[in-house]
């Protein structure tokens, strides 16, 4: 899927039925600049959002998915089938995702931590001593960038208090006090911080 083409077919067709960003996410209950990432190409919608999308910019998924109109005898119910089927495989990825970071993160604690025990504990001198601490810090250092994105941009954080699903920014991501998936901040629509945990769906319960 072209994503930069479908995020300007969908800022086509949110200005051809009048709405502004603003006005569609709210209707979708999503932030506005979920809409601005979709319109921008750099994110897709979830796939529990698409129908309820498409009624709105009123178009079919499988147009949605192509990024253009699609004359109704080339339309195939079977393909906006498979369509949606190939979206929700990316939810899939998504949670392969989570779970490399998990390895990733387990893996690069443990270098750190047996690099900081030789250097603790092994008779060596001073300048190998920091030497080994520094190369057992720049592979989590290395990671951690990746980690965090990942953990932003796949699924969603779900508010306790108004239960609004949003995708925070990587800086709240970075900057917010975590627990496993569950990480404190503040929800762009009720303004409220709470521990907030992780999603892969829209709907998921």
């Amino acid at each position: 899927m072209d994503q930069v083409k479908i995020g300007r077919f969908i800022a086509e067709r949110r200005k051809a039925v009048g709405l502004t960003q603003a006005e569609l996410a709210e209707r979708l209950n999503i932030t506005d600049r979920a809409v601005s990432k979709w319109e921008t190409g750099r994110s897709m919608p979830d796939s529990s959002l698409m129908l309820e999308l498409c009624e709105l910019l009123e178009i079919t998924v499988t147009e949605l998915l192509c990024g253009e109109r699609i004359a109704m005898e080339n339309y195939n119910k079977e393909s906006e089938n498979n369509l949606l089927k190939m979206v929700k495989e990316k939810e899939a990825a998504d949670k392969r995702l989570l779970r490399m970071e998990i390895i990733t993160g387990v893996i690069c604690t443990l270098f750190l931590l047996a690099a900081t025990t030789v250097a603790s504990f092994v008779q060596i001198a001073e300048g190998w001593r920091v030497l080994i601490i520094v190369a057992g810090l720049v592979p989590f250092l290395v990671a951690l960038p990746f980690m965090i994105q990942i953990e932003q941009t796949a699924g969603y954080y779900e508010c306790q208090h108004c239960k609004h699903r949003y995708v925070p920014t990587f800086r709240s991501v970075f900057m917010a006090m975590h627990a496993g998936y569950t990480r404190y901040m503040k929800c762009p629509q009720c303004g409220k911080r709470s521990w907030q945990k992780k999603k892969i769906s829209k709907e998921e319960e």
